[in-house]
């Protein structure tokens, strides 16, 4: 493992009566793959903080304003799950970790080495790992494969958010969140996308009683509903399939239906 990484960039938004933060669980949200905390941001974390939970959200390193981005292409699964324990332990209490995607995988390699409150999974990394995943794309669009392959942030053209975009969004994104979207796009470590083509992150845990919620969407062409229900089985859990959204489902116009999936999962804790 790679040395712990000093700088890592946290985004916050805190219930605005300080009592009731030491009613509810902070929330950590942890982003997928290319791209970092912002996703969060416009709509998660002020609506839950709204609702009395403190939320957090960070950029692993290499990512965002982290640092560690000279050693990102070495970077593995588990360093990014030592990133996500650094801040998890200067909360106030243990949060509940939320991951998407690879942030999903990166809480489940947590949930199989380390003690956790609670967790949810969102659009999560089938249990198969990423190799099925990138069969089915390459036989439905083998450009979006190569596009992904030769991504660099900093030479983004509108034919590659042509060919990235309808595997990410519906059409039911509003400009400016898909702009801002795409300033925040950024490249990915190649060991960890090794790491899940390995199954690192599919390891059945010794939950011992940890909550768990996994949730997906029906218009995910990355992590499929069939994808999303594989995981929930794997974990022994139900799996909640969100209609109408796309793989980044936390920055459509309707949002709000995951989250308030989210939110009465929460409320069982």
């Amino acid at each position: 493992m790679l040395p712990t990484e000093p700088n890592l960039e946290l985004r916050s938004c805190l219930p605005a009566r300080t009592n009731s933060t030491g009613r509810k669980a902070p929330l950590l949200f942890v982003h997928g793959g290319y791209c970092d905390a912002w996703c969060w941001a416009p709509y998660f974390l002020p609506w839950f903080a709204e609702r009395g939970y403190p939320a957090h959200a960070l950029s692993l390193r290499g990512h965002g304003g982290s640092g560690g981005h000279e050693t990102l292409f070495v970077t593995g699964i588990d360093d990014f799950a030592a990133d996500v324990e650094q801040v998890a332990a200067g909360l106030a209490a243990p949060p509940v970790l939320i991951g998407h995607s690879m942030g999903a995988a990166i809480v489940e390699r947590l949930l199989a080495t380390r003690p956790v409150r609670a967790a949810a999974l969102i659009s999560p990394v089938a249990p198969a790992g990423l190799l099925p995943m990138a069969a089915r794309l390459a036989a439905e669009r083998p450009d979006h494969l190569f596009r992904l392959s030769q991504f660099d942030p900093a030479r983004m053209t509108a034919h590659v958010l042509d060919a990235l975009r309808p595997f990410y969004f519906s059409d039911d994104v509003a400009p400016e969140i898909l702009a801002e979207a795409t300033a925040h796009l950024c490249a990915e470590s190649p060991r960890v996308l090794l790491d899940l083509s390995l199954r690192l992150h599919w390891q059945l845990p010794e939950r011992r009683g940890v909550p768990l919620f996994v949730l997906g969407a029906d218009g995910d062409r990355i992590a499929t509903a069939d994808d999303v229900r594989a995981t929930a089985s794997h974990h022994g859990v139900e799996a909640v399939i969100a209609p109408g959204l796309a793989h980044m489902l936390m920055l459509e116009r309707k949002w709000e239906t995951p989250a308030r999936h989210l939110l009465r999962w929460l409320g069982t804790l």
